[in-house]
């Protein structure tokens, strides 16, 4: 039998462990909590951190595994790496590509170098730097962590006077202490994204969507949903198949998952934001599954432990319009329920819940606040765009008002 290292525990890995079982593989999980919900569906449950690439290493080699994969789970991408290249184990890339795709410093400067679109940016580990180069970019700014995802510790700067306070914030959730500076460049429209599929080095499936944010968290770059199949038109669409590609040639990207975020600027532009070897948070290859006609996920399972995917990777063919809904709340204090209007209640196919009555629950300022998630499908775009527009007038979080 098969085994398959998953670094991580969250909610995100059981349809991993679900694909690996139906095929016959055993699954180890592993990371520093024990109580996460994944490690109830594995085979087995090791506690150590995922970030500490030898100590993984060690284990898998213990364990004589025959794949391994941090799939939704961004801390844990550059250990995989690391441990599939020194166990000669299918990976979507090498060590290094790896820490080149997950540091967005790094990232900036390898899109700069390579003539790609990107903002103006800079990385930094003291504040004092970041501080003396404010003249360096075009107000307003960004600041980010380089390495965290959900977009945690991300701040927009419009005052010189903010930005220590953004970079105590990102320093916060940085894992290596490092932060990113760069130029806040205005989307055109709806951001977007892909769960995309690379096969022997050539991109194969892009599942592309948009994406909806809520204005009124503390995160506003955090996403609160995601649609499919994008309204985007198809000069972009293809301009980011072609960059991505692009990007895959540069890196001897192999064969896997790739989680993408873009967006159309304001100049007509074009930029790949980021891109991680790995699926993306929000369940997004689960939504695709039940979207369209490949299953990305038992495609991903089958390529970490060196099998031959038994069917053929292409473009997603939707059954419908569908949707995400994130369900979040802008106030911390204890949960009671989630109303949904009945108007929406028709379009939902699946609802979770990651809480229960009475546990308190943190305002909403990244991904790991979020309470679950709604799927819906629609009958139109027209249908769709109306719900999706501001989804808060159809699902609200309701509070304990007595603690």
């Amino acid at each position: 039998m098969k085994k398959l290292l998953l670094l991580g525990g969250l909610r995100y890995l059981i349809p991993v462990i679900k694909v690996a079982h139906e095929i016959g593989i055993y699954v180890i999980t592993c990371d520093y909590l024990p109580n996460n919900i994944a490690h109830r569906y594995s085979d087995e449950y090791i506690n150590e951190s995922i970030i500490d690439k030898e100590a993984i290493l060690k284990i898998a080699k213990e364990k004589k595994i025959d794949g391994i994969m941090s799939f939704a789970v961004d801390p844990g991408v550059v250990t995989a790496a690391y441990v599939a290249e020194k166990m000669g184990l299918p990976f979507q890339c090498s060590y290094e590509a790896a820490c080149v795709l997950q540091d967005k410093s790094r990232f900036r400067k390898f899109l700069f170098d390579n003539n790609f679109n990107t903002p103006k940016a800079k990385g930094y580990s003291r504040v004092e730097d970041a501080l003396e180069d404010v003249d360096l970019f075009n107000w307003p700014l960004v600041v980010k962590p380089v390495d965290s995802a959900g977009s945690k510790g991300v701040t927009k700067v419009d005052r010189c006077e903010d930005l220590s306070k953004a970079i105590e914030l990102a320093l916060k959730v940085s894992h290596s202490g490092n932060f990113i500076i760069e130029d806040f460049i205005e989307k055109n429209g709806l951001s977007s994204g892909s769960e995309s599929f690379v096969v022997d080095g050539v991109l194969k499936y892009n599942g592309f969507y948009d994406q909806f944010f809520d204005n009124l968290s503390d995160n506003s770059f955090t996403p609160v949903g995601e649609s499919w199949p994008s309204k985007k038109a198809e000069v972009y669409l293809q301009d980011v198949r072609n960059q991505v590609q692009r990007v895959i040639d540069l890196l001897n990207i192999k064969t896997g998952l790739l989680n993408i975020e873009w967006r159309v600027c304001t100049d007509g532009k074009v930029y790949l934001m980021e891109i991680s070897p790995r699926g993306g948070g929000n369940r997004l290859a689960e939504m695709l599954n039940y979207a369209a006609d490949v299953d990305i996920i038992k495609a991903e399972v089958i390529k970490s432990v060196g099998a031959t995917i038994p069917f053929e990777v292409h473009e997603p063919n939707y059954k419908g319009y569908f949707a995400i809904v994130v369900l979040h709340s802008n106030k911390s204090g204890i949960f009671h329920s989630v109303e949904i209007n009945d108007t929406i209640r028709k379009f939902i196919f699946e609802k979770e819940i990651r809480i229960n009555k009475g546990d308190f629950i943190e305002r909403f300022s990244g991904a790991n606040n979020a309470i679950g998630t709604l799927f819906l499908k629609f009958t139109s775009q027209e249908e769709l765009d109306f719900y999706m527009k501001d989804h808060t007038k159809w699902v609200t979080i309701k509070l304990q008002e007595k603690w």
